[in-house]
């Protein structure tokens, strides 16, 4: 199961930077559009898939050094 989820994301990530390129390219506003709904639609796709596939999550507070009280 974990294998084809990080293959899934190896996907959802390739698309990204796939239509990242288009939009760096000519494209009437159609094609835009079309290209930046789909990226949303990769980029909303990757973080649910990273959410189940990696639940846990760490919020740092600060530097190391300020955690512990240390002075730099």
């Amino acid at each position: 199961m974990l294998d084809e989820n990080l293959a899934r994301i190896r996907a959802h990530r390739n698309n990204i930077h796939r239509y990242r390129r288009l939009l760096k390219t000519r494209l009437s506003q159609l094609e835009r559009q079309f290209i930046e709904r789909r990226l949303a639609e990769e980029k909303s796709a990757l973080h649910g898939l990273g959410a189940t596939t990696f639940p846990v999550s760490f919020r740092a507070t600060g530097a190391p050094a300020e955690r512990m009280g240390v002075a730099r």
